[in-house]
């Protein structure tokens, strides 16, 4: 029954850890091959009714991250837990529809919480809360809200909070703890809209009140779209801190103190784990750059604005890469790409300009030094053959991972990483 119960969770685990591939099978009292040094591999030894099992997950080209790797700890742990509660003859199914429908979100409730270990179930009402609330229309517009949850003294993370750009609303006597019928009133998620303001509360889920901003960001920029400004304020909320919100696209983003997100999106929960693009890039871009594309990236899938991105090797020649240019020979275009041509991503990132020129038709083309190469590039297909699934951008990114490291972005929002004409890591 192991088995049967673990091809219940496989899909989620396997999105969640970017499509590496899993297995689960039977070890002996002396087997000792549980024991690995090898960072693209995962190995967790289980063990149900007395039974010993091996978890293994493996990718080919990129290692596994520390919050891969103590997530899945966390999923197992709770695995083994909900075996043990269903193992009853005559329950499999319903043992097999409780993980298939709970068990990745009791893993991240488990995560988030951190070492404090009498706050499972607050943590995860708020989660099953704000997943309620992503289905929320008021006037066709989605439902958005934000929560900041502190692990220091709330005097020390208010002052510093107020020392930028945050004004306070202590609620006082109307102080609550989050509840089933918290966002009953509109005016909750409407008022508190996670983007101007945010509710804070304690790791119990009491809400002590509401820090709102004075002057909003420019709407919709990289730094808001990927939660830079939630990030400084976990930076002064106490180890272990973190942000959670329902935001415009109706997904459930957890920010962490350690500059991951878990991301709730198509039923699924994902890691947005930066470490993973560093190490995808390390050699080959350099390091502020790195960080410039990896937040930009985010922000693109968030916006459902689908691009295709080449860091080229060297020894590219651009010539042979390209086919056209999506501007062709009008002057306007080839103007506007000389204006861009040679700067680097961070100036150009600054400028507003990097998100436009990314989420425009064509392929991008970034060198080692973080400097912009070309930008709305046709490429040749021809190394590609018949064997590609999906479309033109599918297409396209394929094609030019043979020229170097390719970020992809579809219009749905997925993000995946290619080399050498295969798909090596898959967000969303």
């Amino acid at each position: 029954m192991p088995k049967s119960a673990f091809s219940a969770i496989e899909n989620s685990v396997q999105t969640f850890l970017g499509g590496a591939k899993l297995s689960l099978t039977e070890i002996e009292e002396d087997d000792s091959s549980s024991e690995t040094n090898n960072p693209l591999e995962i190995r967790v030894p289980l063990e149900f009714d007395k039974d010993r099992f091996l978890f293994r997950a493996v990718r080919k080209e990129l290692a596994f991250t520390a919050t891969e790797k103590n997530f899945v700890q966390e999923l197992l742990t709770a695995f083994e837990g909900l075996f043990a509660g269903f193992s009853a003859q005559g329950y499999a199914a319903h043992f097999r529809t409780a993980l298939l429908t709970s068990l990745t979100d009791i893993a991240v409730a488990r995560f988030i919480r951190g070492d404090r270990k009498g706050v499972f179930w607050p943590t995860q009402s708020l989660i099953q809360l704000l997943k309620s609330l992503s289905y929320q229309r008021y006037e066709g517009v989605p439902a958005t809200t934000g929560f900041i949850v502190y692990r220091t003294q709330l005097d020390d993370f208010l002052a510093a909070a107020e020392k930028s750009r945050y004004d306070w609303f202590d609620l006082g006597e109307d102080r609550q703890r989050i509840s089933g019928d918290f966002f009953r009133n509109p005016l909750s998620y409407r008022f508190v809209d996670g983007l101007r303001a945010l509710f804070v509360c304690d790791i119990r889920m009491n809400v002590k009140g509401i820090l709102r901003t004075r002057a909003p960001g420019p709407r919709d920029s990289i730094d808001q779209l990927a939660n830079r400004e939630s990030l400084a304020l976990l930076a002064t909320a106490g180890e272990g801190a973190f942000a959670i919100f329902v935001n415009k696209v109706s997904e459930v983003e957890i920010v962490l103190d350690s500059d991951q997100l878990l991301v709730w999106r198509k039923g699924y929960w994902g890691v947005y784990d930066p470490d993973i693009f560093r190490d995808f890039l390390a050699g080959h871009l350099d390091k502020r750059s790195i960080d410039y594309l990896v937040w930009s990236i985010y922000a693109l899938s968030k916006a459902r604005h689908g691009t295709v991105v080449l860091i080229a090797d060297d020894e590219t020649d651009l010539k042979a890469l390209r086919k056209g240019s999506v501007g062709g020979r009008e002057a306007l275009s080839r103007a506007l790409i000389r204006h861009v041509r040679g700067s680097k991503i961070g100036l150009l990132k600054r400028s507003g300009e990097l998100s436009r020129i990314l989420s425009s038709d064509g392929l991008t083309v970034i060198n080692r030094k973080g400097e912009l190469l070309d930008t709305g590039v046709i490429i040749d297909t021809s190394k590609v053959g018949d064997l590609v699934t999906g479309g033109g951008r599918t297409t396209a990114a394929t094609a030019a991972s043979y020229y170097g490291w390719v970020f992809k972005v579809s219009e749905d929002g997925p993000v995946e990483l290619y080399r050498n004409g295969r798909c090596v890591y898959r967000f969303g």
